[in-house]
């Protein structure tokens, strides 16, 4: 049977439950995440040179406590052995969720990937309040802007876009 194309998920839509194995040792859900406080979700190809210079700018994000109770996960479209290493290569300590191949890619399908990096903000009622692909510096600053965190330092050059 043929693959139905999904289009990203856009504002206001509800994002789709998922179960995916951590580099924990866990099994992590949406709803689980969601208790927590609202979810930052990047997906990601630890080969992408986009994902490798968006990421650092998430894990800012991730280590502000201005952020409030909103947390980062990563989801990684490789292994936990690479995704590892990955996240060592580029000093990320956000958790860390396995989407993988061997599995078809559950998750990233559900999301309607199509390029990585692609970012979410998922409120805890369960809707997507942003979503974009790419690395866009506006987006990232208004996501910064909505958990109340810069992500970028003053006087930083940055792009205004790079393609995922």
């Amino acid at each position: 049977m043929p693959r139905v194309q999904r289009k990203l998920l856009e504002s206001g839509q509800v994002a789709p439950e998922f179960e995916l194995a951590g580099l924990d040792g866990k099994t992590h859900t949406l709803n689980n995440v969601l208790k927590e406080g609202p979810a930052v979700l990047v997906f990601y190809k630890n080969t992408c040179p986009v994902c490798q210079y968006a990421l650092p700018f998430l894990e800012r994000l991730y280590q502000s406590p201005s952020k409030g109770d909103a947390r980062v996960f990563g989801v990684s479209q490789d292994g936990a052995r690479d995704t590892k290493e990955f996240a060592g290569e580029f000093g990320l300590s956000f958790p860390m969720l396995m989407d993988e191949s061997s599995k078809g890619y559950p998750a990233s399908n559900e999301y309607g990937i199509s390029h990585v990096p692609s970012i979410f903000l998922v409120e805890t009622n369960g809707k997507v309040a942003m979503g974009w692909d790419g690395f866009s510096k506006a987006d990232m600053e208004s996501l910064g802007r909505r958990l109340s965190t810069e992500i970028f330092r003053p006087n930083e050059d940055v792009p205004s876009w790079k393609a995922g």
